[in-house]
């Protein structure tokens, strides 16, 4: 199983510095796309997604987690300014409560 990420051009770089590959995405919308078309693919598992593009197609994202194999995270993005990420209100979103 590959990780992949998508974000805007500082996140993803960060993640293939460290050997990660991904998809510079500017929108959200283009964010969404790639993240639909990353979870249809058998031969990936974990799509890492900066959290400045993720936070508008929030709901959508939570609809493929539970439809599909693929687990799809949103992560802080460099320079963002919350460090912690809300992994109980992730967990109930994803589980629908």
């Amino acid at each position: 199983m590959r990780i992949m990420t998508v974000g805007r051009r500082s996140f993803v770089t960060s993640f293939r510095l460290a050997g990660v590959p991904g998809t510079v995405t500017e929108t959200p919308e283009e964010a969404l796309e790639e993240i639909r078309s990353l979870s249809a693919d058998p031969g990936v598992g974990l799509v890492l997604v900066g959290d400045d593009v993720a936070a508008p197609i929030e709901d959508e994202i939570t609809r493929l987690r539970t439809e599909g194999d693929t687990l799809v995270f949103a992560l802080p993005a460099s320079g963002a300014t919350k460090a912690d990420v809300d992994y109980r209100a992730m967990l109930k979103k994803i589980l629908g409560m």
